[in-house]
C-alpha cells in the first residue's frame, strides 16, 4: 500500500516511472561526493611535500615525508572501519543519510587540516590533530563508496543501470584531475616559500567548500524506493552486529594506537599489521557468515581492479620518472592525459555492460588485463617518447574500464536491499586497502630488490584471480537483486 503522506521531496512512487530530470539529479547527488572525497585524498598526497615540515620539523625531508605518508596510511587503514560503520548506517537510516554523513565527515577533516596550527605553535599536538583529521577522512572515504554505489544503482533504473552507475568512477577520476589542476595553478601563482608557509592550506579550504556544496545537493535528493520498501532489517545489520559493537570499537581504538606506533616508532610494525588484519576479520565475519559467496567475490574483484587502478595511475607517476626516465613534468602530463581519457570512456563501457552483460565486461577486463600487464610495463619502461608511453598506459586503462565502469553496480546487484550498503562497502574497502593501498609499496619493494619485473607478474597474477572470480560469478545484470526501477 502506498504511503500518500510521505513528502514528494524524499519519496518516489514505486508505481510512477522516474523522470529523466529526477534520475539525473539523483545520479548527480549520488556521484558528486566521489569528486570531493578523491579530491581531498589526492590533495593530501600532492601537497604533503610542502606541509611535511610544518607538522614534522625534525629530521631531513625524507623523514618528514615518510611521517606524512604514514599518516596517509592511517587514513587508508580506516577505510574498512568507515565502510562498516556507514554501511550499517545507510542500511538502517537510508542511503541519503549515509551520503550526507560521508561528505560531512570529509568536510570536517579538510577544514581541520586547513586550520590546524603547525608544530612550532602547538608542539606535538599538531601531528596528532593531523592524524585525527586523516582518520575522519579515511572513515568518510570508506563510507562514501558503499553508500554512493548502492544509491546510484538503486536509482539508475534497470535498462541503463550500467551506464548511470559508471558515473561513480567519472567523478572519482575527476576529483584527482581537479586536485592536479589546483596543484598546477598554485605552483604557477605562488613561489615555493609561499606554498610552504601558507599556500598548502588553500586546497584543503577548497575541498571543504566543495564538500559544503555537495552536502547541500544531497540534502535535496530523494530516498531510493528500494530502501523505502524494506519491511524488515536483516539481523546482521541490527542485533548481531550491534551486540559486538563495543568490542569492535575497542579494537578500532587499538588499531589506531598500533598504527601510530608503527608510523612514529617503527618498533611495532608486525603487531600493528596483525592487529589491523584482525580488525578487518572481526568486522567482516558477520557479513561472511550470512553472505559468504558475495562477500568473497567482491573482495576478489576489488583486489584485482584496485591493484590495476593504482598501478596504472598513482604508481605510474613514479614508474615514468624512476624507471622510464621521463622528467617529473612530462610524467605528470602523461598521467593527466591518461586519467582524462580514462574518465571519458567510463560511460561507454557502462553502456556496453547494459547491452553485453556485466560478466562479459569483467571477463574482458581481467582476462585481457592479466595478459597485457607484463608487456605494458616492459614497453613503457623503454618508451622512446611521451606519446608511446601515453598510448600504452591508456590502452591498459581502457581495458580496466571493463571493471571500473561497472564496479559499483555489479556489487550492488549481488546483495539484498536490507544489507546492500554494508555488503558493497565493507568487502570493497578490505580488498582496496589490502591490494590497492599496498600497490606502490609492493612495486617499490620489487624495485629495491632488483627484480622490478616481479611486480608486473604480481599484477598479472592478481588479475588472473579476478578473472576466475568473474568466470564463477553470475551475470548480475540478468539476475540482479535490485528489484525496483
Amino acid at each position: 500500500m502506498t504511503d500518500t503522506t510521505m513528502p514528494a521531496a524524499t519519496a518516489a512512487s514505486p508505481s510512477a516511472p522516474m523522470s529523466a530530470w529526477r534520475r539525473t539529479r539523483a545520479i548527480l547527488g549520488g556521484s558528486a561526493g566521489n569528486l570531493v572525497e578523491w579530491y581531498d585524498w589526492f590533495a593530501y598526497a600532492a601537497f604533503s611535500i610542502y606541509f611535511a615540515k610544518i607538522f614534522f620539523p625534525k629530521g631531513d625531508q625524507t623523514a618528514q615525508l615518510m611521517q606524512t605518508a604514514a599518516i596517509f596510511a592511517v587514513g587508508f587503514g580506516a577505510r574498512p572501519v568507515g565502510a562498516w560503520l556507514m554501511g550499517l548506517y545507510a542500511d538502517r537510516k537510508g542511503r541519503k543519510a549515509g551520503l550526507t554523513l560521508a561528505v560531512g565527515l570529509m568536510c570536517a577533516g579538510s577544514l581541520v587540516i586547513a586550520l590546524c596550527p603547525g608544530h612550532a605553535a602547538i608542539g606535538d599536538a599538531a601531528p596528532v590533530i593531523l592524524l585525527l583529521a586523516r582518520l575522519l577522512q579515511g572513515l568518510s572515504v570508506g563510507g562514501e563508496y558503499g553508500a554512493s554505489a548502492t544509491y546510484m544503482s538503486e536509482m539508475a533504473g534497470k535498462q541503463r543501470r550500467g551506464f548511470w552507475s559508471s558515473f561513480q568512477y567519472v567523478t572519482l577520476i575527476m576529483g584527482q584531475l581537479v586536485a592536479a589542476l589546483v596543484l598546477v595553478i598554485l605552483q604557477n601563482t605562488l613561489d615555493k616559500q609561499q606554498l610552504a608557509d601558507w599556500g598548502w592550506r588553500i586546497p584543503f579550504f577548497v575541498g571543504a567548500a566543495l564538500a559544503v556544496v555537495v552536502f547541500w545537493i544531497r540534502t535535496g535528493i530523494e530516498e531510493s524506493v528500494s530502501h523505502q520498501n524494506v519491511t524488515r532489517h536483516d539481523p546482521i545489520s541490527t542485533r548481531q552486529v550491534a551486540s559486538v559493537g563495543g568490542l569492535l570499537l575497542a579494537t578500532v581504538a587499538a588499531m589506531i594506537v598500533g598504527f601510530t606506533a608503527w608510523s612514529f616508532a617503527g618498533a611495532a610494525q608486525g603487531a600493528s599489521v596483525v592487529l589491523l588484519l584482525l580488525t578487518y576479520v572481526a568486522l567482516a565475519a558477520p557479513l561472511v557468515s550470512r553472505h559468504p559467496k558475495q562477500t568473497l567475490a567482491i573482495i576478489g574483484l576489488t583486489a584485482a581492479g584496485s591493484l590495476a587502478f593504482y598501478a596504472y595511475t598513482t604508481y605510474m607517476l613514479k614508474f615514468l620518472t624512476n624507471t622510464a626516465g621521463f622528467s617529473k613534468a612530462t610524467a605528470g602530463a602523461i598521467n593527466l592525459a591518461t586519467l582524462a581519457g580514462f574518465m571519458l570512456v567510463q560511460p561507454l563501457f557502462g553502456w556496453l555492460s547494459d547491452k553485453l552483460g556485466r560478466k562479459t565486461m569483467l571477463v574482458f577486463a581481467f582476462g585481457v588485463g592479466a595478459l597485457i600487464a607484463w608487456p605494458v610495463f616492459t614497453l613503457t619502461a623503454k618508451a622512446a617518447s611521451p606519446q608511446i608511453a601515453f598510448g600504452l598506459i591508456f590502452a591498459a586503462l581502457v581495458v580496466q574500464s571493463g571493471y571500473t565502469s561497472i564496479s559499483a553496480v555489479v556489487k550492488a546487484e549481488l546483495f539484498p536491499t536490507h544489507v546492500r550498503a554494508l555488503g558493497v562497502a565493507l568487502p570493497y574497502a578490505i580488498g582496496n586497502a589490502a591490494f590497492g593501498g599496498t600497490a606502490e609499496y609492493v612495486a617499490l619493494w620489487f624495485k629495491r630488490e632488483g627484480m622490478e619485473s616481479g611486480f608486473y607478474l604480481y599484477v598479472s597474477a592478481i588479475m588472473a584471480v579476478g578473472l576466475v572470480v568473474a568466470l564463477l560469478l553470475r551475470d548480475t545484470g540478468k539476475h540482479s537483486l535490485i528489484l525496483e526501477d
